[in-house]
C-alpha cells in the first residue's frame, strides 16, 4: 500500500506526535521501544493499534 501526497504528510505529523507522546509517557522504556518500533514500521496500523492499546499516563502526572 502506498501512501502519498496529503495523506502521507498528515499520517506522518500523526506518527512524530505519538512518537513524542510514546516518549514522555510513564510506561517501561522496554514498552516506549516497542511501540515506537511498531509505529515506525507501521505507520499508519502501528498509530491506530497505539491509539487502542498504547500507554496513557505522562511522566510526572499525578495520579
Amino acid at each position: 500500500m502506498e501512501i502519498g501526497g496529503i495523506f502521507g504528510l498528515l499520517v506522518l505529523i500523526v506518527d512524530v506526535w505519538a512518537i513524542i507522546n510514546i516518549i514522555g509517557s510513564s510506561a517501561s522504556t522496554t514498552s516506549k521501544v516497542v511501540w515506537i518500533v511498531v509505529i515506525i514500521l507501521l505507520p499508519l496500523f502501528g498509530l491506530i493499534l497505539w491509539l487502542i492499546f498504547g500507554p496513557r499516563g505522562r511522566a510526572g502526572a499525578r495520579p
